[in-house]
């Protein structure tokens, strides 16, 4: 192990002042905002947005897509929950590969997950920006808003933690009650009969238009890319363990409530929306929240969903800000970063590592300057593969402990992984599958590009750093 590993473990779960945590981070996040850092990790634009899209192209079966990606993403969950109990660190995914699998793994996963969310910020805090000119059009420049929220997004992470939590907790308070919102309104057309959609309102509507399945099963197949990049994200929960109150209380109980988490708000919402609203009025591009609005003759829905959205990109980025410095932190801690990265403020947020990542994502009010009216698809894939990474990462290492902690060679978790290790094996085995989609999308094929060449730029840069000091703990294989 390296030497902040040892110095973690010699220190038992949970131990010490509470406001201090093991590697010199605030333990500030208290069970109330860990609850809703967990659950608007798992609600985004991937739901506002992105179901319509999904929608078009499988019909009533992207319920089941959701329901089949959910369970994997509980195992995930579970995994990532089981190593957070042997271990709870900041550095999460990458501190677990570079003892698992060794120091090269944890290079690349840290700067893989930090590259995730330095790209993730650039488009998030541009499409908050174009949410902005739905109420102001041109009067205000686009990339003035983009700038204006990456300061404040800013500003908010170098204060404290414990803002960044405040923040995220009122972020995801609104997209919860946005959902819930619309499946009590669903539902009252349902039983009631109010609106005017009430006249075409039936449960029937998921098998009466061509069936469960009116795109086949391969259309069904084809959204899964679609579904997983909802929920990337999810396991930002894991990056939060080093400044939890009470790790063990709290981390098992946030990840305990996925199930009903994706139940309700991805499955559930889903149904309640396509029993209202036939699946072939949903339009690609077009939130299926402002349709189903549309649908019920209330047209203030459109203004409504506009700020949940809003909302779900400010909180994508925030979290990126938050995420990003201590993935920095974890590898300049590790030697695999530089050692400026490692301070922090005295108010435990890392400053270098917070305020180099902002002003990468500063890029993204540069491309709202020049061209504000471009999309930004192809990043977004790369997104995508780069967050699944972290996935296959906690699933492997999750195999590895399991197997020392059965040997008797590291203490065992309290918080076991259900059917370990043969549910790992099938999640790892359905990310593969959902790779090999992506393959066959046209429109996600470039970022399957893109991955081999950051892996190039990381093989060669961790064969470089490790040239100049071959015998340093950082290149060594952890134990």
């Amino acid at each position: 192990m390296t030497s902040v590993q040892v110095e973690q473990n010699d220190q038992a779960p949970g131990e010490g002042a509470p406001a201090e945590g093991g590697e010199g981070y605030h333990r500030a996040l208290g069970a109330r905002q860990i609850q809703m850092i967990a659950i608007g990790g798992a609600i985004g634009t991937g739901l506002f947005l992105g179901a319509g899209k999904a929608i078009s192209k499988a019909g009533p079966s992207l319920i089941l897509a959701y329901a089949i990606v959910g369970v994997i993403i509980f195992f995930i969950m579970r995994a990532l929950g089981e190593l957070l109990m042997y271990r709870p660190v900041a550095g999460s995914f990458s501190d677990y590969a570079r003892e698992f699998l060794g120091p090269f793994w944890g290079y690349a996963t840290g700067w893989t997950y930090w590259l995730f969310w330095v790209v993730t910020g650039i488009t998030e805090v541009t499409a908050a920006a174009k949410y902005m000119s739905y109420w102001t059009g041109d009067s205000f420049p686009q990339w003035a808003y983009a700038l204006i929220f990456t300061v404040i997004l800013y500003a908010a992470n170098l204060i404290s933690v414990k803002l960044f939590g405040e923040l995220e907790f009122w972020f995801s308070m609104v997209k919860v009650t946005a959902i819930v919102g619309m499946i009590l309104i669903c539902a009252g057309i349902l039983t009631i009969g109010f609106s005017d959609a009430a006249a075409t309102a039936s449960v029937s509507n998921l098998w009466n238009d061509g069936g469960f399945f009116p795109k086949g099963i391969g259309g069904t197949l084809m959204t899964l890319q679609i579904v997983v990049f909802a929920f990337l994200a999810v396991e930002l929960v894991g990056v939060t363990a080093g400044e939890s109150k009470d790790p063990e209380k709290t981390l098992p109980k946030a990840i305990n409530t996925v199930p009903w988490r994706i139940a309700v708000f991805y499955v559930g919402a889903l149904i309640m929306i396509l029993s209202v609203v036939p699946w072939h009025e949903f339009q690609p591009g077009v939130s299926p929240f402002v349709a189903a609005f549309e649908k019920m003759g209330l047209g203030v829905g459109a203004a409504i969903v506009n700020f949940v959205v809003l909302t779900a990109a400010l909180s994508s980025c925030n979290s990126g800000m938050y995420s990003t410095g201590r993935m920095l932190r974890d590898l300049a801690l590790n030697g695999q970063g530089p050692k400026v990265f490692t301070k922090l403020t005295k108010n435990g947020t890392p400053l270098v590592g917070t305020t180099f990542s902002a002003s990468l994502m500063l890029v993204g009010v540069w491309i709202n300057y020049v061209a504000p009216g471009k999309a930004f698809d192809y990043v977004v894939s790369f997104a995508t593969i780069s967050g699944m990474w972290a996935w296959i990462v906690i699933l492997v290492c999750q195999i590895r402990y399991r197997a020392k902690a059965d040997r008797g060679e590291l203490p065992a978790s309290r918080f076991k992984t259900p059917g370990s290790p043969y549910t790992s094996y099938v999640s790892l085995a359905f990310i593969a599958m959902v790779i090999v989609m992506m393959g066959m999308d046209k429109d996600s094929r470039v970022s399957l590009y893109c991955a081999p060449l950051w892996g190039l730029i990381l093989g060669l840069s961790y064969l470089a750093l490790k040239s100049r000091n071959p015998r340093a703990e950082a290149f060594t294989k952890a134990s």
